[in-house]
């Protein structure tokens, strides 16, 4: 039977677009749920969140708002949009009020990996290529790696420096899916993060790619958040 009630709204995360949802989509459409992709610019946080919510416009039915990476910031912002109603963060960052990127990652802990990111280019930051799969997608083929490196979406310093001006987790239900071999964002981040949140917390073992290399699990979790909702506007 085709579930209707909600939508589900994917947004992509920096060095990378929408596309990498591919096989998330189409899992959720398979169960029947209404899902769109958000195009991000990457361009300024402002910018992400106006093209998240200019998919949240078109949507009828309460969304459950899936964030990835620094899509995640997007989703904390955008968030606050009364259309939204749950927060799914994949290997993402979840800021509070005043955070930006920047602002977590700017004092890592001793023997945490460290992104590969190169010098800004006019403005834009791109991961090392040769270091790309290592670092970004360790356990999907390297094929698939090599052309997510070979295929970045630049990533504005805007959008690093983005800092969230109200945490919609703090007023909505979360999910959050730890990716424990995520060499991008420390898994004792992201668990940090997801209990600051109080949040609902699946680990699965997976690089930061676990949004392409565990869909399943991703699904999972996506579709135990609309649940939840469900339920708690019963």
């Amino acid at each position: 039977m085709a579930e209707t009630s909600v939508s589900i709204v994917l947004v992509h995360g920096g060095f990378v677009d929408g596309s990498g949802w591919e096989q998330v989509y189409r899992m959720l459409k398979k169960d029947g749920y209404a899902v769109s992709v958000v195009q991000n610019p990457t361009t300024s946080l402002a910018d992400d969140v106006a093209a998240t919510k200019r998919v949240l416009s078109g949507e009828t039915r309460p969304v459950i708002l899936v964030g990835h990476s620094y899509g995640g910031v997007v989703i904390t912002e955008a968030g606050n949009d009364p259309k939204v109603a749950g927060l799914v963060y994949i290997a993402a960052f979840a800021p509070d009020k005043g955070e930006s990127v920047a602002a977590l990652i700017k004092d890592p802990a001793p023997g945490a990996p460290v992104p590969p990111i190169l010098p800004p280019q006019d403005g834009y930051l791109l991961l090392d290529k040769a270091k790309f799969a290592a670092s970004f997608a360790a356990d999907l083929p390297k094929d698939q790696a090599d052309f997510m490196a070979n295929s970045q979406l630049p990533w504005g310093v805007d959008a690093l420096g983005g800092a969230v001006t109200e945490a919609a987790w703090r007023a909505k239900p979360s999910w959050y899916l730890v990716a424990t071999d995520d060499k991008m964002i420390p898994p004792e981040a992201q668990r940090a993060m997801s209990k600051r949140a109080g949040a609902t917390v699946t680990e699965v073992k997976g690089s930061h790619a676990v949004y392409v290399s565990k869909a399943e699990a991703v699904v999972a979790l996506i579709k135990q958040a609309a649940q939840g909702v469900k339920v708690a506007a019963q």
